[in-house]
């Protein structure tokens, strides 16, 4: 059994604050349990283009306000608390966010916490070793 309280990352290499975003890595490839897990912040004010071209992602909102755009079609949704987004085409899309969001991000393949967006948007592929 694994167990956390997420205030236990805080300042730690699972804790990753940007401008417009932090996140907490609560689950990563390393407990080997197929998906990571992760509490996202995005800052109110802020503007993310986002694009897992290697990864699928399902993100919850538990709390906060904004619009999910997705880049390929143009089509918008708002985003509040309980609502779910599933990028199972790896579509590039933007968050713009109205209130501060607090967000529960689940990824498969697991992410490593090594992983940095790059230019596009993507987190390369990293495979834990055994």
């Amino acid at each position: 059994m694994y167990t956390l309280n997420i205030n236990d990352l805080n300042g730690t290499d699972r804790d990753i604050d940007t401008p417009n975003w932090r996140s907490r890595r609560m689950v990563l490839a390393k407990e080997k349990v197929g998906f990571s897990l992760h509490e996202t912040t995005l800052r109110p004010g802020t503007h993310n283009e986002f694009w897992y071209a290697n990864h699928i992602e399902a993100v919850y909102c538990v709390a906060g306000k904004g619009t999910l755009t997705n880049l390929e079609t143009g089509e918008k949704h708002q985003i509040t608390d309980g609502f779910l987004y599933l990028l199972d085409g790896h579509e590039k899309h933007q968050v713009d966010v109205e209130e501060e969001m607090r967000m529960v991000c689940v990824f498969n393949p697991p992410v490593t916490g090594r992983e940095v967006h790059d230019e596009d948007g993507v987190y390369p592929l990293i495979v834990e070793e055994d």
